[in-house]
């Protein structure tokens, strides 16, 4: 990904980079109990990522979701549709779980 990136996840990356998101600091690409997720807030425990149409209602997903979750961290799966065309709301729901943790 981080050589050539979707779209979707470039714009994701532009959002949450460089502390842009209320001075929360994301990593992109981290490895994690034998995952790599695609973004991670490790203050606020949360993983964002950024899914195309071979990620809906997989059950691979269903359960490295619950793992993450066993571990103490929130998941937030984001349609690259729904970054791509929501991008300010995409931020506000980032924005909105950080706060929560």
């Amino acid at each position: 990904m981080r050589k050539e990136p979707t779209a979707a996840e470039a714009r994701l990356w532009s959002i949450v980079r460089g502390k842009r998101l209320e001075g929360l600091r994301f990593r992109r690409q981290h490895p994690i109990a034998g995952y790599i997720v695609d973004f991670i807030c490790l203050d606020a425990r949360l993983i964002v990522e950024a899914d195309g149409g071979q990620h809906s209602d997989s059950a691979r997903d269903v359960a490295r979701d619950a793992r993450l979750a066993e571990l103490g961290y929130r998941v937030l799966r984001f349609g690259n549709e729904e970054i791509l065309r929501n991008a300010d709301g995409v931020s506000q729901m980032i924005l909105a779980a950080a706060i929560r943790a």
